[in-house]
């Protein structure tokens, strides 16, 4: 048998900045060509890990360390971080922030450029992985003005360009959308099989994840690893879901319709998982679910009418919008990057100017007022929580706005820490900003819009880096104050679950223009808006296509409606 690749041998590690250990008696092997994906609710210690594999800790992220880990036969320890770049090469949550080079050409060599490498030896490997990652055509771009999707990929060619044998994944979903994901993680199998490469995903997003065709799931809690085995033997039980993550979708509905998990075979794909009583099942359950009347829409809130919007080159990124949104609506607003979905929201919060067309809000138009003054009305939550923190601890940040205004203190004291409680942040409320993850930074910027009290609410991918528990507690709040104070809020989002269950209506923007209006259900069952606007068909589509279901949306809508009589 061959000898693993990375080898944890009772390994512990605790951060100088904690009290207790972040990584407990880790116990891990992983050996070469394996696809590995590491899941965890937030805090569990998954991103520290990733953080010993590629030597970061202890070399960038001092502290204590006892046990051993070993990467293609150096102890972590006792090796330079430089020695280890060797041997994993990392792609990051936020690729922009690995990106050096002024071109994708230049991004791609730029290892080999430190190295010395002949110019003629240079080209000739920046022309092979850009030919492998479909990259020929961007190879003069900036990095920084290509999508989502291409930018993992120029980061995946630097690093693929050193000819690492592990290549290490943190969280590689989080800011792509639905389509680009889904090719990111094929793309990812396809390269791990061709180029003979082990692969380490963080991630916990599981059903996404699992198109990477993983061999082994590995999953942590509290720093300990409680669960390691193939996909599909963690899959049958329900222990995803007792720690704070969310299985698959077509599981659910599965076991919703009756069907015995255990008794299925090929359970890690919609495309694949079979039972003979799956279809009879469906159907049944299909017909026995009815779908509640749809409520009377309320009054006009946000009327945007004829709405265009140009950059400097003049071409329409917004481009004669016209939307009704109703007060105490919650509404996903959907697309492809680079669609418009962001540049709408800074028109609606007066960030950008439109070169055309009004804004009226609760009837009065916006035009006359200030950027502070709707800010008093619509809070707005950026994609990036690093780009809204400006203080040193969750408390300070989150009350930063009510001592802004004046608030007096035992006010501020008594509403800050109901919103921390309700945002899973309580505990860490004098935690300085920088020893939180992205996901619990995530939190702090809700929860500083939240305690304002505003009327609208625009939220720009509120669920990344958001494990399944804290997920679920944050938009279980966000739909009660939108039920009990009318607050209206308008999530933009890649997260097509959160579209299914907690929103009622859903805006698809394509190349600046409104392409379609209307429940999710129907959204995600319209198979030419999904390719228009870089949507991913959901595995209940799948299962509703396979299993010869009468109407795809009708099981589509019946499904949320039984999710949110669960809730």
């Amino acid at each position: 048998m061959a000898e693993p690749l990375i080898s944890f041998k009772d390994f512990s590690f605790k951060y100088d900045s904690q009290a207790e250990d972040t990584l407990k008696h880790i116990d891990l092997d992983i050996y070469p060509g394996e696809k590995v994906l590491i899941a965890g609710a937030s805090g569990s210690g998954k991103s520290t890990l990733g953080r010993v594999i590629n030597g970061l800790i202890p070399h960038a992220y001092p502290g204590t360390i006892s046990g051993s880990c070993i990467v293609n036969g150096k102890e972590v320890a006792d090796s330079s971080l430089f020695d280890l770049s060797f041997d994993v090469g990392t792609v990051l949550q936020d690729s922009d922030s690995q990106f050096v080079g002024l071109t994708v050409a230049e991004d791609m060599a730029f290892s080999l450029e430190n190295d010395q490498v002949p110019q003629a030896e240079m080209r000739s490997a920046v022309t092979k992985w850009a030919k492998t990652l479909q990259l020929n055509e961007l190879l003069k771009n900036s990095p920084q003005e290509i999508s989502g999707g291409q930018k993992q990929r120029v980061a995946m060619g630097g690093v693929l360009i050193d000819e690492s044998r592990i290549l290490l994944f943190d969280e590689p979903l989080a800011s792509l959308d639905p389509a680009a994901g889904l090719a990111s993680m094929e793309l990812i199998n396809d390269l791990a099989t061709k180029q003979n490469l082990t692969v380490v995903i963080i991630e916990h997003r599981i059903e996404e994840a699992l198109h990477a065709n993983i061999d082994r799931l590995v999953v942590l809690q509290d720093g300990e690893i409680v669960a390691n085995d193939k996909p599909d033997r963690i899959l049958v039980s329900e222990k995803i879901i007792e720690l704070g993550l969310r299985e698959p979708l077509y599981l659910s509905v599965l076991r919703r319709a009756g069907i015995a998990i255990a008794d299925c075979q090929q359970i890690s794909h919609a495309e694949t998982i079979t039972n003979p009583a799956i279809a009879k099942s469906l159907k049944s359950w299909t017909r026995d679910v009815k779908l509640n009347q749809a409520d009377e829409k309320k009054s006009n809130l946000l009327e945007l009418q004829n709405i265009k919007f140009a950059y400097d080159d003049g071409k329409n990124v917004i481009d004669n919008v016209n939307l009704v949104v109703h007060r105490g609506e919650m509404i996903s607003l959907v697309g492809q990057n680079g669609t418009g979905k962001s540049t709408l929201s800074s028109l609606i919060t007066g960030f950008l100017t439109p070169t055309n067309g009004k804004i009226l809000f609760a009837g009065e138009d916006m035009a006359e007022l200030s950027v502070k003054e709707r800010a008093e009305k619509i809070g707005y939550i950026l994609q990036d929580p690093n780009q809204m923190i400006s203080k040193t601890t969750v408390f300070e940040e989150v009350s930063s706005g009510l001592v802004l205004r004046q608030i007096a203190s035992k006010e501020i004291q008594g509403r800050v820490n109901k919103i921390l409680k309700i945002c899973g942040l309580y505990e860490m409320r004098h935690w300085p900003i920088s020893a939180l993850s992205f996901g619990q930074k995530k939190r702090v910027t809700i929860a500083s819009i939240l305690v304002l009290d505003p009327e609208m609410l625009i939220l720009d991918e509120p669920t990344a880096g958001q494990d399944f528990r804290h997920y679920t507690e944050i938009m279980s709040f966000l739909e009660k104050v939108c039920a009990d104070k009318d607050l209206t809020i308008i999530l933009i989002t890649h997260d097509m679950h959160l579209m299914l269950e907690y929103t009622m209506r859903t805006i698809v923007l394509d190349a600046g223009h409104v392409i379609m209006d209307d429940i999710p259900a129907k959204v995600l069952t319209n198979a030419d808006v999904l390719q228009r606007a870089s949507l991913a068909k959901t595995s209940l589509y799948t299962l509703a296509q396979r299993f010869g279901l009468p109407s795809a949306d009708d099981f589509v809508a019946k499904f949320i409606e039984s999710e949110r009589r669960a809730r």
